[in-house]
């Protein structure tokens, strides 16, 4: 007998079954023990009967969350036993055989519940229990299979999937970087990528033409709802494309996802609006507004592209001039402009021009946002300069992008599209903690592992470090 899945024990109705998985819940009726086991896809009742004394006694000693391994009938239940609202609520087991694989504690909190109750503090301690509740299983399954659509779809759309690094160089470009010292080099650092920016306009440099990836982005910034330290995101560029190719490629996406994963789901418009910044500012003071007919209404779905963002804006303290996307987004172009106009142009007034960057938003929330890229190395450089660097910074920070473009670099643009948050709407989830595996909480702390935490006196000794108060 081979093992299945507890979901599928229908097809094995009055056959021998060879099952594992966690004792759910147990009921003594009479003489007769009844435990739910459970495993990733389901329940089923298992029934002990006296009859089968030594398998019985063993049965006696269950607890909640004990794994086990079990052997037995697939029978039918009595009609006054049927249980419409589960899964095998017509089926049950006669155990002919049990084996004990491993005891357990009883557990901090209740695994029975959709766990708001509990406080995240002793969620997020002890996630490997909390994971077992079958709310957070099935946000898990239905990221997996968000995925899972996303690759199969953009194959189809001729897009490779590429890897990126994770070590790689601090460049300013937003938020601040987590950083990595270098044994091997000391005084040297890599950096997390907080996108995969850079690479992705390499790779379209290198001739991919289209590519994408599901990326991990690390960002050292404050942790709120919709917020983590590091998150993932469908990152996606596309040589030879205009906005509108890559807007109206990831609404097909999105609308095709919808029906397929979510088909309870309204989307309000389609294609999605396209609005431009001012607009919205004007409107609605905000640049991501819920454009739900009812926010009650939790199926409805209201997408919109934001459009026609200012290429900078004005920094206070710092007293300069900064992207509003990042510095490689493109401006928009006057008609017969050249290169140099548009240079000109900016710098004149850089509070001035418009950039060929777009947001998506979803019921209120940003879920992603791009642009069409600099693809020039002298637009590029005096975009940087306007931003306030110097060349001997430009070159040190950005000299190998400015490189790679001097050898022929494509018009490409692209997107990156928010996982976490787009999977936390979806589920109706109050924070993407509830749709990821193993979170941070609010302030950035992984309970679980107790992470940050300090290094050995050794490790920092072998790094060339030194720790300066707290």
């Amino acid at each position: 007998m081979k093992s299945i899945w507890l979901k599928d024990l229908k097809e094995y109705k009055n056959q021998q079954v060879h099952l594992f998985g966690w004792v759910n819940s147990r009921r003594d009726h009479g003489k007769i023990i009844f435990i739910d086991l459970r495993d990733r896809s389901g329940l089923v009742q298992l029934v002990f009967i006296p009859q089968h004394s030594e398998i019985y006694q063993k049965a006696d000693s269950l607890r909640l969350e004990w794994v086990i391994e079990i052997k037995g009938q697939v029978r039918e239940r009595p009609k006054e036993m049927i249980n419409p609202n589960q899964i095998n609520g017509e089926i049950e087991i006669e155990v002919t055989d049990l084996k004990i694989l491993n005891q357990a504690k009883t557990p901090p909190f209740d695994l029975s519940t959709n766990g708001y109750e509990v406080k995240e503090e002793l969620r997020m301690k002890y996630r490997y229990l909390d994971l077992r509740r079958l709310r957070l299983k099935k946000n898990l399954e239905k990221r997996h299979k968000l995925i899972l659509f996303i690759r199969h779809w953009l194959n189809e759309q001729d897009f490779y999937e590429v890897e990126t690094p994770i070590l790689t160089k601090s460049t300013p470009e937003g938020a601040r970087d987590y950083v990595v010292p270098s044994r091997i080099h000391p005084g040297n650092f890599y950096a997390l990528p907080q996108s995969p920016q850079q690479y992705k306009q390499l790779l379209m440099t290198a001739g991919l033409e289209r590519y994408f990836q599901i990326a991990r982005c690390f960002r050292d910034e404050d942790t709120r709802g919709d917020r983590q330290p590091e998150f993932s995101q469908l990152d996606l560029e596309m040589s030879f494309a205009n906005q509108e190719d890559i807007l109206s490629l990831i609404e097909k996406m999105i609308k095709e996802l919808i029906e397929k994963l979510y088909p309870q789901k309204r989307i309000k418009e389609f294609p999605f609006p396209r609005l431009s910044y001012e607009e919205v500012m004007k409107k609605y003071q905000s640049d991501k507004p819920d454009l739900r007919d009812n926010p009650n209404d939790l199926n409805e779905l209201a997408f919109a592209f934001i459009v026609d963002f200012p290429l900078f804006e004005w920094k206070k303290e710092e007293k300069r001039f900064d992207a509003v996307h990042h510095p490689f987004t493109r401006p928009q172009f006057l008609p017969k402009e050249t290169i140099k106009d548009v240079i000109e142009r900016i710098k004149k007034d850089p509070s001035k021009p418009l950039a060929q960057q777009y947001d998506l938003l979803l019921n209120g929330y940003e879920i992603g946002g791009g642009s069409l890229r600099i693809y020039e190395p002298e637009l590029l450089e005096a975009i940087f300069e306007i931003m306030g660097h110097s060349k001997e910074i430009i070159s040190q920070k950005f000299g190998h992008l400015l490189e790679a473009f001097s050898y022929g670099a494509p018009p490409h643009g692209g997107i990156a599209l928010g996982l976490d948050r787009i999977l936390m709407i979806l589920e109706n989830e109050p924070s993407i903690r509830e749709v990821i595996a193993f979170p941070k909480t609010g302030d950035g702390v992984d309970l679980m592992m107790q992470a940050p935490s300090p290094l050995e006196k050794s490790q920092l000794k072998e790094l060339k470090l030194k720790i300066e108060g707290k």
